[in-house]
């Protein structure tokens, strides 16, 4: 049985505030949403991972399912 790979994106930008977790309140509800969404075509999360550039963060999640 061979896997097969998705990778989804959410990119987010920084605003100025005292709250350092700010960015991911705010992202919740829109990754929740992916993941049930994800969840239902039988796909898993496998991992995940984040990058910042300038004022922005980059959030990827990746999904494996099995290919037949």
């Amino acid at each position: 049985m061979m896997k097969e790979y998705q990778v989804e994106t959410l990119i987010r930008y920084s605003k100025i505030t005292l709250d350092a977790k700010h960015i991911a309140k705010l992202s919740k509800k829109e990754i929740q949403q992916k993941l049930d969404a994800m969840a239902k075509e039988v796909w898993t999360l496998s991992s995940t991972d984040a990058t910042s550039f300038g004022t922005a963060v980059q959030i990827y999640s990746y999904f494996e399912t099995d290919f037949n």
